[in-house]
């Protein structure tokens, strides 16, 4: 279980690690400002789920290849954005290519949330649920406060419930198909209605 845990933590960290610099670039950081912001939007919702899990170190700092992984990934982000002028955060190609990614990356660390609190002997339907969702979104939520901006959960294309949807499809699944068809299953959720939500433009109502 370990080897899937690490390779959906990867497939979602060269997004939310981009995802984070494009902000950071758009919001006039410097360089070390857009690889911070990129870093902690890749590890800062595993980070809170370790600590909810009481794993200690979190697996950011005993295992630094994710931290490493994301430091790279938001350099080059930083160096291709600035040698282009792109405003990759707005740029038509990335931010089709960052739907995709991202959602990719969503589903996959919901996943790897609920399989790493299986893995330490949890198995209560909420605590699952919730440290699947924390880990999904946590980063992000930690990128806009850090950047300023109203986290993006709370006001674009029910992001969290994407993140959501995919844990209770993980949860409903895992026992009878096993984790690894439960986690393509719930991905494979998260991707769509992310996608959906995105295209159609689905979005709760706001207060006025």
């Amino acid at each position: 279980m370990d080897t899937l845990i690490f390779i959906l933590e990867l497939t979602g960290m060269p997004a939310f690690a981009i995802s984070g610099a494009a902000l950071g670039m758009r919001k006039g950081m410097d360089a070390f400002g857009v690889v911070m912001l990129g870093l902690i939007t890749s590890v800062g919702g595993g980070v809170m789920r370790d600590v909810v899990l009481g794993i200690t170190p979190p697996r950011t700092f005993s295992n630094p290849v994710y931290a490493i992984i994301a430091i790279v990934v938001s350099i080059i982000t930083f160096i291709v954005g600035r040698r282009h002028r792109l405003d990759l955060a707005r740029h038509k190609g990335w931010a089709m290519a960052m739907l995709v990614t991202d959602s990719l990356g969503l589903g996959a660390f919901t996943v790897a949330g609920m399989t790493l609190a299986l893995e330490v002997g949890q198995e209560g339907a909420f605590l699952l649920v919730f440290v699947g969702v924390v880990t999904g979104v946590g980063g992000g939520v930690l990128r806009d406060v850090l950047a300023g901006e109203r986290p993006y959960i709370f006001i674009k294309h029910v992001y969290a419930t994407a993140s959501l949807l995919g844990a209770l499809v993980f949860l409903a699944l895992y026992r009878a198909a096993g984790v690894a068809w439960a986690s393509i299953a719930a991905i494979a959720a998260t991707v769509l209605l992310r996608s959906l939500s995105a295209h159609y433009r689905w979005n709760f109502p706001h207060a006025e």
